[in-house]
């Protein structure tokens, strides 16, 4: 019996070592943006995050970004001892270093989740990522603009495409910031949008459709697919730049719903919606920038991270996908 409760007493207390936040190490994250410019971003980026807890230490633009602990942080140093940052990593070779043991926190696409093993870590925001089509100067016609509206199946994309991940919606606001999203209709409705392209010329009905990431080439395809059942000729292209039509990601910034529409429209490159003070104000503010489907909003998704196992602590993002390594610490022996 004494036997039997020092062996439970040593298995016990090497849990809790184990399991013991210690200070030490480096924590290896990948993402697929590329930040180029010359100084870190203070705003507006995942790594700006990271500024109360760490310090720049180190910046090559486009490529790394590491940060040390603060020891003067306001909420005490941080466990770990910096926090490496590799930019433009394709998606599959960061599942790849996941796996293989060369990075800790990792990006995870459409295509990553499909191949996700059932014991695989994640952390998942909220539906933070607007995924909408924007189209450009070119195309004058509302009638075009609807038609290809109406037609695009929402339901079919996400259910197979996306993984049911996140909402299919047809606002700019996801439902929890604005509490309005089931509003603004996100059916499709291909009769409607046959009788909107009847008359049109063949040239007046073909549309150049780009994306800005190669993840998003299925959902062009598919969304090209549904065009032609509305008597519309979408052609894909990967110049971004001089496509009629562009299949974008807008990451929603603030979970104030006027800041929030407000940083929406400015990415979409739209003008700055009147300020809106109340909840009616803010749904006109909305409706305003939806008017002649210039944009045309799918779905909003969660970001979504792979997590390697000897991470401890977190989650280390918020519901809006802010990065808070501050309480993170890496398993192993104390340095």
């Amino acid at each position: 019996m004494l036997r039997s409760f020092a062996v439970l007493s040593v298995t016990v207390v090497a849990a809790c070592a184990a399991t013991r936040p210690h200070y030490g190490g480096a924590l290896r994250i990948e993402v697929r943006e590329s930040i180029e410019s010359a100084d870190p971003p203070e705003t507006g980026a995942g790594m700006a995050d990271l500024a109360n807890a760490f310090v720049i230490t180190r910046w090559e633009g486009g490529r790394l970004a590491v940060y040390s602990a603060n020891n003067n942080a306001a909420g005490g140093r941080p466990f770990l001892d910096s926090v490496e940052i590799q930019m433009a990593r394709p998606l599959r070779e960061q599942a790849i270093d996941l796996e293989l043991g060369k990075a800790d926190i990792v990006e995870l696409g459409l295509d990553e989740l499909r191949r996700t093993s059932p014991g695989r870590r994640m952390w998942t925001s909220a539906p933070i990522r607007l995924v909408a089509l924007v189209f450009g100067p070119r195309v004058t016609d509302p009638r075009v603009r609807e038609a290809l509206a109406l037609a695009v199946d929402r339901a079919a994309i996400h259910n197979v495409l996306l993984q049911r991940q996140g909402e299919i919606s047809g606002a700019l606001l996801p439902q929890w910031i604005s509490g309005y999203a089931f509003l603004f209709p996100a059916a499709s409705d291909t009769v409607k949008a046959r009788s909107l392209t009847g008359g049109l010329s063949a040239q007046g009905r073909a549309l150049a459709l780009g994306f800005e990431d190669a993840t998003w080439r299925p959902v062009a395809e598919r969304i090209a697919l549904n065009a032609r059942d509305a008597g519309l000729a979408v052609s894909i292209s990967a110049q971004n730049a001089n496509a009629d039509v562009r299949l974008v990601e807008v990451r929603i910034i603030s979970a104030e719903p006027a800041r929030a529409l407000s940083g929406v429209a400015a990415a979409l490159g739209f003008s700055e919606p009147p300020h809106a003070n109340s909840a009616d104000a803010l749904l006109a503010a909305e409706r305003s920038l939806l008017d002649g489907f210039h944009v045309i909003p799918l779905f909003h998704l969660p970001a979504i991270y792979g997590v390697s196992q000897r991470v401890k602590g977190g989650p280390g993002i918020t519901r809006l996908g802010e990065w808070r390594f501050e309480d993170l610490w890496l398993e192993g022996k104390r340095p």
